[in-house]
């Protein structure tokens, strides 16, 4: 038998018996008991592989993998209770970039910050850079990868700025600290490696990120800027 068929096998065990006391017992036969008398003494020698009608397989071994199993059952359904972009039938180029980095930003493997430019419900031109790890944590994406909302610049994402009003708000979020006294313009530094994320679209946006723009039909403009921190653990 090769690893793959033996761990199958182990895996057929584990996930029909919830202990190891019940595994034993299926290899017990009433016969054994007749002669041995004992049933501590049959699990015993099930145990050391002199009595038993199939597997053999150790306490440890069945605990390990029991444990093993059950990580993998609740990360596999917490994958899919988290990732809301899940199973949707994503049409436009915007919804379906947010829905690929998704799991990373959850994870915290990338940071994204996603710029927006479009008009409001007033018909009032508004822009911002939005925090997508800070806001996924902070609401459900649900309204937005279904449809039945827009992903929008609010006033207290990194930054808003509405171009009727002139009204501009700036605000560090869990993972960037806003500088706003750049005399070229915005900068975010990530925090956990403290990196600079250069927003301004004639640079290069900086060490570990990557700039990309979004032809979308959702928007007048979006821009996607990934960064991976390299920072030691």
């Amino acid at each position: 038998m090769d690893q793959d068929e033996g761990l199958a096998s182990v895996d057929n065990i584990v996930t029909q018996f919830n202990t190891y006391e019940d595994f034993l017992d299926s290899q017990i036969t009433t016969v054994d008991l007749y002669y041995l008398e004992d049933e501590s003494l049959a699990h015993q020698l099930v145990e050391l592989g002199y009595r038993g009608t199939g597997e053999i397989l150790k306490r440890e071994d069945f605990e390990a993998r029991k444990a093993a199993v059950e990580i993998a059952r609740l990360a596999e359904r917490t994958q899919k209770k988290t990732l809301t972009s899940a199973g949707k039938d994503l049409q436009d180029n915007f919804l379906k970039a947010l829905a690929v980095r998704e799991e990373d930003n959850r994870n915290g493997k990338v940071s994204s910050v996603i710029f927006i430019r479009d008009k409001n419900s007033y018909g009032q031109e508004v822009s911002g850079y939005i925090d997508y790890a800070d806001r996924l944590k902070t609401e459900d994406f649900e309204v937005y990868f279904s449809g039945k909302r827009r992903l929008f610049p609010r006033p207290t994402d990194l930054s808003f700025y509405n171009w009727d009003s002139r009204v501009a708000v700036c605000n560090s979020s869990p993972n960037y600290q806003v500088i706003d006294d750049n005399p070229d313009g915005l900068l975010f530094k990530y925090k956990k490696d403290r990196k600079i994320l250069n927003v301004d679209p004639k640079d290069h946006p900086g060490d570990n990120s990557t700039r990309i723009s979004i032809q979308t039909d959702l928007y007048i403009q979006a821009v996607i800027f990934d960064h991976i921190s390299r920072r030691k653990t």
